[in-house]
């Protein structure tokens, strides 16, 4: 049950925005013209129209930068990766409190590695055991942990090794999947 639940109408739709003890959960209606795992790096204005006339007016950017802003907040404060979710014809991203990271299980870890390897690649940077260590704030005797993280989030389709690099697990770099 939500300590606080506000429903904000726009246009005949309600944007919901939920906040529990350990949670904050925003759901817009519709479904997202952009495939969730490319919120970080693609951006489109359901209407261009709107979307250049509220540019004109310096309303909004032109880039859409929220998401990678939100996402490198997480990572600075040691938060879990905010989770993006398409369910029953709305969207919904969660922003979680604080979580140890002995107390996030595998699909937290995954979705923070992806949301790593992306945000790093948007930055024109990359991915590393290292980088990812630094995303946990886990210590250097981690590395095992780490690349288990890396191995999993590889498995599932999310990540790949950057073919650019040496071939040694030690000096790897990743990039997201659709890089």
């Amino acid at each position: 049950m939500p300590l606080v639940h506000q429903d904000f109408g726009l246009s005949g739709m309600s944007v919901s925005v939920e906040i529990y003890a350990d949670r904050v959960e925003i759901s817009n209606p519709g479904k997202p013209i952009v495939d969730i795992d490319r919120f970080i790096d693609a951006y489109r204005s359901r209407n261009e129209n709107l979307a250049d006339l509220m540019r004109r007016f310096g309303i909004c950017e032109e880039k859409g930068s929220g998401i990678d802003r939100t996402i490198h907040a997480a990572e600075s404060h040691q938060l879990p990766a905010p989770d993006f979710r398409e369910v029953n014809e709305r969207t919904t991203v969660t922003l979680f409190g604080p979580r140890s990271f002995k107390d996030m299980n595998k699909e937290d870890r995954i979705r923070a590695c992806y949301q790593h390897c992306a945000l790093q690649w948007v930055q024109q940077q990359h991915m590393s055991n290292e980088s990812l260590r630094a995303r946990f704030n886990l210590p250097d005797k981690s590395a095992n942990t780490a690349s288990k993280i890396i191995k999993d989030t590889v498995a599932a389709n999310l990540i790949k090794t950057d073919p650019t690099t040496s071939t040694s697990r030690k000096f790897a770099r990743y990039l997201p999947a659709w890089a």
